[in-house]
């Protein structure tokens, strides 16, 4: 695992399966067993702040985003990130008393 990128200001408008298009903000991105993943940040319809994970592949010489289908490997990718992006807070130092 390496320590790649994070917080980054690309945008990148995706397409879904049934041809919407939606704007994502990179937010982490990194290489994990080989592969390289990234955190998206959707930038519309996202008020609990959730973000997506997704893996990068090469198909005809392009890099394009893909689900990562397989539920252990997603699993571990999301707790990877989790990890990475969501600062842990020590609720012990901010009690008062």
């Amino acid at each position: 695992m390496t320590n790649e990128q994070f917080i980054e200001n690309e945008i990148y408008t995706l397409t879904d399966e049934e041809g919407k298009e939606s704007e994502f903000q990179l937010i982490g991105k990194d290489v994990l067993d080989g592969e390289t993943y990234v955190a998206l940040f959707p930038l519309e319809d996202n008020e609990d702040g959730a973000y997506v994970i997704l893996k990068m592949v090469e198909e005809e010489g392009e890099s394009v985003f893909v689900s990562i289908e397989d539920d252990d490997e997603f699993e571990k990718v999301a707790a990877y990130f989790d990890e990475k992006l969501i600062p842990e807070v020590d609720y012990d130092e901010s009690e008062e008393g």
